[in-house]
């Protein structure tokens, strides 16, 4: 197994570009089995959770084809409709297999999804939303079997809370089915207007993307459609947080802006000048300074977009450990996402976790030393990472394959930013 080594203390500078984002890119996978064809799909991101999707597809009878950034998927014959445990047990996002398996098929079985543990993440709500639509539902051995005797029909689903998933899986339903059907309080990020944007292009009339009120007038078919991932707002936020982390100063390429507009407020607000263009934010402290700014506390508060994103929580934990002042950091998305507190003390971190709240006391730019972290989820990964690359000495992280399920090329990146970091054997 491998593990990340980082010597730490000195600052980023340049450029880095973003790469397709794995939460757009899963569900528009998903959305090609909903009709026979060869889809393109463009700026698909090579990591661990794109991989064990294209596996998952394999294994339904569609054929993969990638070059670069280009992946085909030919969902001409599919062989069956399980998605068995083997192969979703480390990724939640297989879910998204059963909506458009019950659109084309009528039947599907699927695994109950695993993923990083972080809290609960049911889904119930992709259940509750089947049923309105006359799908049969039943929860038997782990799995999610389910199946339509009749066309399903359109109805009015509403969400007592916003699902990504949910929504992403309950449209895929409800574009073949019959009559009109309404989400209200569905998910607004962008990774629900990417696959939105997608479905459209398949054929399926959706309206009332970028809002909570979704209308879905279900058609009688679809078909093949070329679409583009957009770019991975996640990633994004995170080299900028490490950027500023740091001490240095860059410009991430190739991202998009507005997906991040709580995030780059945040940092406005901790005294970093953020510069944008259409595909590029630029970061840097404030020039003519002798020495660092002084972070102030700014609070965040984890939401449903376009609030606070709950992926971008740790990472901007380990840049407020740096600060001089304290920040209140509340999680209101999952009730599991501050396990990366420990280890982030382990380095030199004053945190203390109230409930759904952490506590940060910043210590300053050269608060933090390196020492040997272990990373618990894909994102908590990514915060040791910029805690590492702020602190003094040599850092190593263990269990990095929470890593390479969301970030792309993540050496090759950072090395290209003037870090020091490499890959070793435990």
């Amino acid at each position: 197994m491998e593990k990340l080594v980082i010597e730490g203390g000195i600052p980023l500078h340049g450029e880095v570009r973003i790469s397709g984002a794995k939460n757009a890119a899963l569900p528009l996978m998903a959305a090609t089995l909903l009709t026979p064809g060869r889809h393109i799909l463009r700026n698909v991101p090579d990591l661990r959770d794109t991989r064990t999707f294209i596996r998952l597809m394999e294994n339904l009878g569609v054929k993969s084809e990638r070059k670069d950034d280009v992946l085909i998927l030919d969902s001409t014959h599919l062989v069956h409709a399980e998605a068995p445990y083997d192969l979703v047990k480390t990724m939640r996002a297989s879910v998204l297999v059963l909506g458009p398996l019950l659109a084309r098929l009528g039947k599907a079985k699927v695994s109950l999804p695993g993923g990083c543990a972080i809290g609960a993440r049911p889904i119930n709500f992709h259940i509750m939303g089947l049923e309105r639509l006359g799908v049969t539902c039943k929860l038997e051995g782990g799995y999610v079997d389910a199946h339509i005797d009749a066309p399903m029909q359109g109805n009015v689903i509403y969400f007592d809370v916003p699902s990504v998933t949910g929504t992403e899986n309950l449209l895929m339903a409800a574009v073949l089915a019959e009559g009109t059907t309404v989400f209200k309080n569905a998910a607004r990020e962008p990774e629900v207007g990417n696959l939105i944007d997608m479905l459209n292009k398949m054929g399926a009339r959706i309206e009332g993307r970028d809002t909570d009120r979704l209308t879905v007038h279900g058609v009688k078919e679809l078909f093949p459609a070329d679409c583009t991932i957009i770019p991975d707002r996640i990633e994004t936020g995170t080299y900028l947080i490490a950027i500023a982390a740091t001490g240095g100063s860059g410009t991430v390429t190739g991202c998009n802006p507005a997906h991040l507009p709580s995030l780059l407020e945040k940092l406005r607000s901790a005294g970093l000048s953020i510069g944008e263009t259409e595909n590029s934010i630029s970061i840097s402290w404030p020039s003519r300074l002798q020495a660092l700014p002084a972070l102030g506390s700014v609070d965040i508060k984890t939401m449903p977009y376009p609030g606070y994103p709950t992926d971008l929580q740790a990472q901007y934990m380990a840049l407020m450990t740096l600060g001089s002042d304290i920040c209140v950091i509340t999680e209101t998305i999952f009730e599991n996402r501050f396990m990366h507190v420990a280890e982030l003390q382990r380095m030199g971190a004053k945190i203390r976790v109230d409930g759904h709240s952490a506590v940060v006391s910043g210590r300053g730019m050269n608060g933090l030393s390196g020492a040997p972290v272990m990373a618990t989820d894909l994102r908590a990964s990514s915060s040791l990472v910029i805690a590492g690359l702020a602190a003094s000495g040599r850092t190593d992280i263990s269990r990095i394959y929470h890593l390479e399920r969301g970030y792309e090329n993540l050496v090759e990146k950072l090395t290209g930013l003037g870090a020091r970091v490499w890959k070793e054997q435990e």
